[in-house]
């Protein structure tokens, strides 16, 4: 075969393999945006990460005081396949999805200002896409 065929074969191969991961993050994206009802607004990011069964994503986000949040998390099409956790920026956990039947969403308000981090796995039990993904909702 000759060099530029064989390029060619390869850019359609690998495009081919990038639109199929982002229709899959697209309608895991929508699937999770169900738990954002239309009393809360986007905070206008998709957080997601590619992650394998033994890894966790770690997102870095600012709640506002006074402010009511929704965070929803989903890794399929079947609730409760992404477990999430919220930490302060000194580590202290604030809530865990785990010790809520792995709810997909929580609602959450703080008193003032806090930078937290989201980490987030898969739940070993569950069937999964390969991708964390984790929207944000503020009520108005």
């Amino acid at each position: 075969m000759n060099k530029p065929l064989i390029i060619t074969i390869l850019i359609a191969i690998m495009t081919f393999a990038f639109n199929k991961a982002d229709a899959q993050a697209d309608t895991l994206i929508n699937f999770c945006a169900q738990h954002i009802p239309s009393s809360y607004i986007s905070d206008g990011q998709v957080y997601q990460a590619a992650i394998a069964k033994d890894e966790t994503a770690e997102f870095h986000v600012t709640f506002y005081g006074g402010t009511t949040y929704r965070v929803a998390a989903c890794a399929g099409l079947n609730d409760g396949n992404l477990l999430f956790t919220v930490r302060d920026s000194e580590g202290n956990e604030i809530f865990a999805n785990v010790d809520h039947k792995n709810a997909p969403y929580w609602d959450f308000q703080f008193a003032s200002t806090v930078d937290c981090n989201i980490e987030a796995m898969l739940d070993d039990l569950a069937p999964d896409s390969g991708f964390a993904i984790l929207l944000i909702g503020f009520k108005n």
